[in-house]
């Protein structure tokens, strides 16, 4: 499998991906403090979108791509 079918292949699976779920969520640990032996964390959740004409844009391109993309002229 040359170079161009797998990012042909990784572009359809994120875009379908993208649809599907729409976005992901990632726990970050923002602050940390130790006073003896008590410790404190705060633990933050963010939530990153994906837009819809992105997962559909990275679809098409993926598509486009293993069609068109081993054709020599």
């Amino acid at each position: 499998m040359n170079a161009i079918k797998l990012a042909a292949l990784a572009l359809i699976v994120a875009g379908v991906l993208a649809l599907g779920y729409g976005g992901f969520s990632y726990t970050r640990e923002t602050s940390h403090a130790r006073l003896g032996p008590i410790e404190l964390s705060v633990k933050d959740r963010k939530t990153v979108n994906i837009p819809v004409w992105a997962g559909a844009g990275a679809l098409v391109a993926g598509v486009l791509l293993l069609v068109f993309g081993g054709r020599r002229s």
